[in-house]
């Protein structure tokens, strides 16, 4: 008997995903845990097995195209079984569903032009007694005015959701057809319309643009993020710090272990980790009806890809040496940029950190990835006059921003975490030593 496979949920914030390649073609025989397709989801793209045997009769979502989760990615059954019902029975349910989600918004956008129209017959019965305590006027022959199809008594006939998204997307409402009753424009009107071709502009400059869909990576970023910023209470606090010693230290280490190298950024996961266990109350977590103190030391690192941000963690990251630490980050930020990432790869960080100083920024402040209660910026290595013993030298300093979470973090507290991992930036040999 044919069943369906399902898009099935690889992540815990995904909603739809992408089918990325299929290892089969319709007609093939499918094994239980056999390769099927790979689907990209929010983070990554990941390998999707089989959980039944049969021949693969039905792709529900071709290559390249996304589906919401739970939806029809494909029917396995027995070789020449009719699927029809079972696709049609789908269908119906799917129709059922969102006509009755349509119905939901109709009936909201019904009431609210019930209320507008009442509001006008309002502002027009005004209007009429206006024109009764004024002299009529000499009545003139005028050509009659032609009203447009989704236009009543010079008002325009459309639900709110309509003027919305025709507001949002830069539509003239006024040129869109309505197929809602009575002429009426709605939701599908605005989705489905088409403007007609513009002439060839005249003028020597021509404005042009492109545009692409977003990604599931950048779906997730933007409504991550926008939840952070605009529900955390975040401030900030930024240090500088001498960095001649690092600097003299990373050449030594790196003289040593040649030919592996650390970096800068190791440097700084490293004494940020010192940091945390020093300052457990920074190595905090937000969990809406109580605060979690981390004990283990659970660094993400934010690392650029082409669609975004992904941040991979180094966990236990205050146990492991500055050489672990290069490898680790190395080995992630690859797989990151082959999304090869696993959920276990980004899950569970205590503190994040993002670095932009190899871009040569300087200062910046970053959004705060949660559930974390802080995440530290860092910038470029500056070469700089500084004072030293009373005499103005050439110095290199590094500036770091902390963003807390207010609700987790108060100045005090995040102020003292700053001084000691200034500490260890400025006196390198403590992190190498514990």
């Amino acid at each position: 008997m044919a069943e369906i496979v399902r898009m099935p949920k690889l992540s815990d914030t995904m909603e739809e995903g992408v089918v990325a390649e299929w290892h089969k073609k319709v007609g093939d025989e499918v094994e239980s845990g056999e390769l099927l397709a790979e689907i990209e989801t929010d983070k990554a793209t990941m390998e999707f097995e089989s959980f039944q045997d049969g021949v693969l009769l039905h792709i529900g979502v071709d290559k390249g195209e996304s589906a919401p989760v739970d939806s029809i990615l494909a029917v396995l059954g027995e070789e020449g079984e009719d699927i029809s019902d079972l696709l049609d029975e789908e269908k119906s349910k799917e129709s059922s569903t969102d006509s009755s989600a349509e119905e939901a918004n109709d009936a909201k956008e019904e009431a609210s032009d019930s209320k507008d129209s009442k509001d006008d017959k309002s502002e027009e019965s005004k209007g009429e007694e206006k024109e009764k305590s004024e002299p009529e006027p000499v009545a003139t022959k005028a050509e009659p005015q032609k009203e447009s199809s989704n236009q009543s008594n010079g008002r325009l006939k459309a639900s709110p959701l309509a003027k919305k998204l025709a507001s949002d997307k830069g539509i003239n409402i006024a040129k869109v057809t309505g197929t809602g009753e009575g002429g009426r424009i709605v939701k599908r009107d605005i989705e489905n319309y088409e403007p007609a071709s513009a002439p060839a502009a005249q003028a020597t400059g021509v404005e042009n643009y492109t545009e692409e869909p977003v990604s599931q990576m950048r779906k997730t970023i933007a409504k991550r993020l926008g939840e952070s910023k605009f529900t955390a209470p975040h401030f900030y606090l930024t240090m500088e710090m001498d960095m001649e010693n690092a600097m003299s230290a990373r050449k030594s280490i790196n003289k040593a272990i040649e030919p592996a190298k650390v970096s800068f950024n190791d440097m700084v996961i490293r004494a940020a980790a010192a940091a945390l266990k020093k300052h457990p109350k920074v190595n905090a977590s937000w969990m809406g009806d109580k605060i979690r103190y981390n004990e283990h030391v659970h660094v993400g690192v934010a690392v650029a890809v082409e669609e975004g941000l992904l941040v991979p963690v180094i966990r236990h990251a205050d146990t492991k040496s500055l050489v672990n630490i290069n490898e680790e980050v190395k080995e992630m930020a690859g797989k990151a940029r082959d999304k090869k990432l696993q959920p276990s790869d980004w899950e569970g960080n205590t503190f994040t950190i993002s670095n932009l100083g190899m871009f040569g920024i300087e200062e910046f402040t970053a959004i705060i990835n949660p559930p974390d209660a802080c995440i530290m910026a860092v910038g470029t290595i500056v070469e700089k006059p500084v004072v030293k013993d009373g005499n103005i030298v050439v110095g290199h300093t590094m500036k770091v921003t902390l963003s807390c979470d207010h609700r987790v973090v108060d100045g005090a507290v995040g102020s003292a975490f700053l001084q000691t991992f200034k500490k260890y930036m400025e006196n390198p040999v403590m992190i190498i030593a514990e």
